[in-house]
């Protein structure tokens, strides 16, 4: 497995990744009607693209394969970090995240899901706050989490 930076042509893959990912991991904390306002049939690639190319977003490849993906921006959040459901428990999301942290000066904020909570809290985030996020009248719980670097 190695990491790059993101892209434009990974794009259509990325939402793939996420949309799987999200949709068979986090079942087992939210309800389907959670995950379908959470992660959509239909994304606004643009948007993504945008989004991925004003921060600093890297790929997890294995044999061709895109097995993950995360960003940060210039402020410390990380937005979203995501690994293959067929590649859950390998080392990626860790390798991923030590690039991601270490782009940055400062904290790192992110908002966990409920999946996510502990893996971040292994790596040394803090829960700030548990907050209920509404998304087409349906509430999902995620936890705003902190890693101090001072």
């Amino acid at each position: 497995m190695f990491i790059r930076a993101y892209q434009s042509s990974d794009c259509n893959e990325l939402a793939e990744l996420f949309y799987n990912t999200v949709h068979t991991v986090n079942a087992k904390d939210y309800s389907k009607e959670q995950l379908d306002v959470w992660v959509p049939g239909q994304m606004d690639l643009d948007n993504w693209n945008q989004s991925f190319q004003e921060h600093e977003s890297m790929v997890a490849v294995d044999d061709g394969v895109i097995v993950g993906f995360g960003d940060i921006d210039s402020e410390g959040y990380l937005d979203r970090l995501y690994i293959h459901t067929d590649y859950q428990r390998r080392g990626i999301a860790s390798a991923l995240c030590d690039y991601l942290e270490q782009a940055v000066r400062g904290n790192v904020v992110t908002h966990a899901s409920i999946t996510a909570r502990p893996f971040f809290e292994r790596r040394g985030y803090e829960v700030v706050k548990e907050q209920q996020v509404e998304r087409k009248g349906i509430f999902l719980t995620n936890y705003v989490m902190i890693k101090d670097r001072k």
